[in-house]
């Protein structure tokens, strides 16, 4: 069983490195992005000092744009398979489609930000100073920052699959996909850097879901969090990857029990 779900993971990523031109729109964009954020957060700290560190906004946005994949798209094929009716094909398949679907997204998002991030991270570090992006605040936040990056792409996979769950039932993609889209969007960090919300926001929306996909990694990376703060991060990331999971385990259980083929 474990051997299929790799398989699927595989073919996967060797279905996304092909994409090669792709991804280098994908990258010249996001440079051009990530220097637009910079210059408005430079000119926001020219008029206004904050109390966060200029160079840690910097830092924040450089990952942020790195890593945007992880929040912002999503394995298409179930969709797809629902609406065109290759969907009875799946049901076929010996493995539990969940885990298929969920492995699949994972290489997805993992490809997609491999891609370009390590690209961007090049050109971001040899910018000048209080452009580019700053070294991590240690070197065990920085391994933290890699595992609570794990944890993130868990959670975001499974709010994906979660989305999945109603497309099944609704057949359309517009109208839950959209809400939760522009939650991930807003609560993550990916717009706007969470740690420039109001101090009395931040202690109910980093508890939520959506900002254990970026804004965690992120702070452990800064040392905004310190090293001392990570098993509460981490425990916190645990707990909504698990519940997650769970959650849309039971919804793709729901939806299976009667599925309804269409297409031809």
């Amino acid at each position: 069983m474990i051997k299929s779900y790799f398989s699927a993971f595989r073919m996967r990523w060797k279905m996304e490195t092909q994409y090669r031109g792709a991804a280098l729109g994908g990258i010249l964009c996001q440079i051009f992005f990530g220097l637009i954020l910079v210059a408005l957060y430079r000119a926001l700290y020219a008029g206004r000092p904050q109390t966060l560190p200029l160079s840690a906004v910097v830092s924040y946005v450089w990952i942020q744009q790195c890593c945007f994949r992880i929040v912002t798209s999503a394995e298409s094929g179930i969709l797809d398979s629902v609406m065109t009716g290759q969907i009875a094909y799946e049901l076929c398949r010996p493995l539990n489609l969940y885990g298929y679907y969920f492995v699949r997204d994972m290489a997805y998002k993992i490809v997609g930000c491999g891609m370009r991030a390590f690209p961007m991270l090049v050109f971001a570090i040899l910018l000048p100073e209080g452009w580019g992006i700053s070294a991590p605040a240690s070197l065990p936040g920085f391994v933290l920052m890699l595992l609570a990056l794990f944890l993130g792409l868990l959670c975001a996979c499974a709010l994906d699959n979660i989305c999945m769950a109603a497309t099944m039932k609704t057949l359309d993609n517009r109208g839950v996909a959209s809400m939760l889209n522009l939650l991930a969007l807003s609560l993550s960090g990916n717009i706007l850097p969470l740690t420039l919300f109001p101090d009395s926001w931040q202690k109910v929306i980093t508890l939520l879901p959506y900002a254990q996909m970026l804004d965690a990694p992120i702070r452990l990376y800064t040392g905004e969090w310190a090293v001392a703060a990570a098993p509460r991060v981490l425990l916190v990331q645990g707990v909504w990857a698990v519940l997650l999971i769970a959650f849309g385990a039971f919804l793709w259980r729901q939806n299976l029990r009667r599925v309804i083929v269409q297409g031809g």
